[in-house]
């Protein structure tokens, strides 16, 4: 029996599985590190944090799986998206990396679309200039710091970072460099234009790859550390959204993936090269050969979920621990006591700005409409729902621009709630499905593995390898009444967008 392998490099942690043949997880296993937040609305990592995790979870997987090394026959890799890791003429890292949730780059954005243009930066990349992107990070580290700038001579996106360590070999796929605003997506390769009007050396961005192609093999060190053995495949593999997609088969069209992790991701497959108007959605390379997605992102998802359980539910907390029960459940069995609207309070999930469908890093979260009537469960409820219209912002775009969709498939650990799968179907008005592959990006990366070794094409294996296991119908009555909410939910940003700028300019004057 042969396996795959596939590693996640997320924010938070690096999470590795082993699938079989039949592409059957195996196991899996996971290793955190620690997230930098030096200043207000930065976040950093040290690269080097993301390779010792992947190697000491690599070793650990096979150990307790009992898998050896020699059996696994690829390895696929997926991560976050965006972040920027600056490397010298001996592949040294030179500084932390920049984020995708890093917002210090404001000034730079407007730069770069001031010297581009709006409109012509779209046509060459397929999207707006975002404080998310790396582009804008490298004209910060410039700006900021030239004598760091004076010594890149490489620029990688995570994951590729750790295939650099894994293979002594620099490059990276075309989904994942999509989000650095350097890509030509349209025709996936780098754009000279944009390189050339930014003055960032085209000779810095490493050779360009699809998903499923090798990219390098395990070198004899890396076999040391990690007990792959040496000369093993190891695909260019994607960005986490585009593995994400896969991994629960989003490789055709009318079906579209709504992923609840840190940040929140509506995405669409196109089987050709299309870009939105004004830019608010992403258009991205697929991480299948020769196709493209959309997607819309919001920055605070999961992680608005994560800010209200570590600062407003410690006797959940305490509760979890005692019972052997995980805390989100014990929230989500609170929310669900608390009726449809939370009796008329609404969250915003803007708590560290926002990316779609309003690329506004200044933008603020909030509760409105609080009454004494509201208790933790009405408040509780609200964050989920404000969180899940903030989604559908992602997908009236998504519909606006002529894409039909039929079916919405979660990944992450949102999915794993009945309670909000019922919720997303009633605000999205479409049923809801999970599939058997529950392991999001890591599952993703661990088909382009196979697909890259066997010759099998993405498609195919999805194909073969995941089925729906739940599915949620949308409750008619519920989507009615929550339309009226989500109407006042979406005049709420432009009616507080100037307060919003003001409230965040006042908190950074105190730093």
């Amino acid at each position: 029996m042969k396996y795959y392998l596939g590693i996640d490099i997320g924010t938070s942690a690096v999470k590795c599985i082993v699938v079989d043949e039949e592409g059957t997880v195996k196991g899996s296993h996971s290793a955190e590190y620690p997230l930098l937040q030096p200043n207000p609305g930065w976040a950093e990592q040290h690269p080097e944090d993301w390779w010792e995790g992947s190697a000491s979870c690599i070793r650990e997987l096979l150990n307790k799986t009992g898998i050896s090394g020699e059996d696994v026959a690829g390895v696929g890799l997926s991560g976050q998206m965006h972040g920027s890791v600056f490397l010298d003429e001996e592949l040294n890292v030179i500084r932390p990396a920049l984020l995708w949730c890093d917002q210090r780059t404001s000034k730079q954005t407007a730069a770069i679309e001031r010297t581009i243009g709006f409109e012509e930066l779209g046509r060459l990349t397929g999207n707006r200039a975002l404080t998310g992107f790396t582009a804008p990070k490298v004209l910060w580290l410039k700006d900021e710091e030239p004598a760091n700038y004076a010594k890149v001579r490489h620029l990688l996106l995570p994951k590729d970072y750790v295939r650099l360590q894994l293979t002594g070999e620099l490059g990276m796929d075309v989904a994942d460099a999509s989000g650095m605003l350097l890509l030509d997506v349209a025709g996936r390769r780098w754009s000279r234009e944009v390189t050339d009007a930014l003055g960032i050396p085209i000779e810095w961005l490493p050779p360009l790859y699809e998903s499923a192609d090798v990219a390098g093999r395990i070198t004899v060190e890396a076999a040391a550390r990690t007990g792959l053995q040496a000369g093993t495949p190891v695909v260019a593999g994607g960005g986490d959204q585009a593995c994400g997609a896969v991994g629960v088969g989003v490789v055709r069209s009318g079906i579209a993936s709504v992923a609840l992790g840190t940040s929140g991701v509506v995405f669409v497959h196109d089987d050709k090269y299309t870009a939105d108007d004004e830019f608010r959605l992403h258009s991205f390379c697929h991480g299948v050969q020769g196709k493209w997605h959309r997607m819309g992102v919001m920055l605070a998802a999961g992680g608005s979920f994560q800010w209200w359980r570590n600062h407003f539910a410690q006797e959940e907390l305490e509760r979890a621990q005692q019972e052997g029960r995980d805390v989100y459940d014990l929230l989500t069995e609170g929310a669900a006591g608390a009726p449809l609207g939370s009796e008329g309070l609404l969250f915003l999930p803007y708590l560290t700005g926002e990316r779609t469908p309003h690329p506004d890093p200044q933008a603020r979260g909030g509760f409105v409409g609080l009454n004494l009537r509201h208790t933790k469960a009405h408040l509780t409820r609200a964050v989920i729902e404000g969180i899940t219209f903030g989604l559908r912002d992602s997908l009236e775009l998504i519909r606006s621009s002529g894409v039909a969709v039929h079916e919405l498939r979660l990944n992450g650990g949102g999915a794993r709630s009945p309670f909000w799968r019922q919720l997303i179907a009633d605000i999205f008005g479409i049923p809801v499905v999970t599939v058997n592959s529950t392991d999001g990006p890591a599952y993703g990366a661990a088909v382009m593995a196979a697909s890259g070794v066997t010759g099998r094409s993405i498609p195919e294996l999805c194909e073969a390898w995941i089925r729906v296991v739940t599915r949620e119908e949308p409750i008619a009555a519920n989507t009615e009444a929550y339309e009226a909410y989500y109407e006042v939910y979406r005049s709420l940003y432009p009616a507080l967008k100037g307060a919003m700028h003001e409230l965040s300019d006042l908190a950074q004057k105190q730093h």
